[in-house]
């Protein structure tokens, strides 16, 4: 079976024995889109003035590890292109176990379940709209988490295992689980979503742990309320730290990803935060964000500091 990171390079390098790199940033390209026709237009917009050290392949995405004065206008350019572009200012690689946790609505699989409940409670169209409104940070999460559950009230606990049977995986989540594994890397899901998924996914994807919000479900009915903790913004942060004193793993080798804003807390306490497919307000508070590649783009970004480490050495 072929590596995931195979080694790929269809681009000239200008590595020279010893070269140090005189105070200047290292940033990679990267995307599925990524040739060298495109590499030229980023490197015309960005007025060529940065080296080209290497490049190679994760999946189905090609990058490029660059050098030069990295500033924030690049992202842009790069995103003009359909591709993703991130400044490796980070201590945590790939070949050094660490800790990924990772969101799990909108990050770890495609949808917001309790959107798709709600739909199927009949309450969807009100419910989307208190989730989009708390996603971007418009609403405290915990109260507009408790509004999207009590209409809910009287449902079904049926559609919550309808909703898990076609629940959608995103695009290179088992590839990257399984390319961290092979490093001895810890995984975990911290989500604002629910057990009945969040368990799913752990028990199918043998992560290391799950941390989610639990319905209160009598007679089989869907009472509206929740028990236990809410795992709110604070609590995923938390839950970042207790895990990684747990594995014994320091903070400089964890990682987390996600796509709200009730993420950006757990995303700071990280030494590398990602916003993936992220909200504005997201993005814009993020050290990283991924926009167009599939969460194989966080192995792009690991791969890249492995790379950058053996160059500074």
């Amino acid at each position: 079976m072929q590596s995931i990171t195979q080694k790929y390079s269809p681009f000239p390098t200008a590595l020279l024995p010893g070269q140090t790199d005189n105070g200047k940033d290292y940033f990679i390209l990267f995307g599925t889109a990524l040739n060298l026709l495109e590499l030229a237009d980023f490197q015309e917009k960005c007025g060529r003035n940065f080296v080209i050290f290497d490049c190679w392949r994760i999946g189905e995405n090609t990058v490029v590890l660059l050098q030069g004065r990295f500033e924030r206008r690049y992202v842009e350019y790069a995103h003009a292109l359909r591709l993703d572009a991130a400044l490796i200012d980070f201590n945590v690689r790939l070949s050094q176990p660490g800790l990924l946790v990772m969101d799990m609505d909108s990050t770890a699989i495609k949808i917001e379940c309790i959107d798709e409940i709600a739909k199927l409670a009949g309450t969807g169209d009100e419910v989307s709209a208190i989730t989009a409104a708390a996603m971007r940070g418009e609403l405290d999460f915990e109260q507009s988490l408790r509004r999207r559950v009590a209409t809910l009230k009287g449902a079904s606990e049926q559609i919550l295992s309808r909703v898990r049977e076609r629940l959608p995986l995103m695009e290179g989540l088992r590839e990257t689980v399984a390319a961290l594994k092979q490093q001895n890397w810890k995984v975990a899901i911290a989500s604002g979503g629910f057990t009945y998924f969040a368990d799913y996914l752990k028990e199918m994807l043998a992560l290391d742990a799950a941390v989610s919000n639990q319905f209160e479900i009598i007679d089989g009915k869907l009472t509206g309320r929740l028990k236990g903790d809410i795992v709110h913004a604070q609590y995923k942060a938390n839950t970042l730290k207790l895990l990684a004193q747990e594995f014994g793993v320091d903070l400089q080798n964890t990682v987390a990803i996600g796509d709200g804003a009730n993420d950006l807390v757990m995303m700071s306490a990280a030494d590398l935060g990602a916003a993936f497919h992220a909200k504005p307000k997201v993005q814009q508070q993020a050290q990283v964000m991924v926009n167009f590649a599939d969460l194989t783009g966080l192995l792009c970004l690991l791969s890249a500091n492995d790379k950058v480490q053996r160059l500074k050495n």
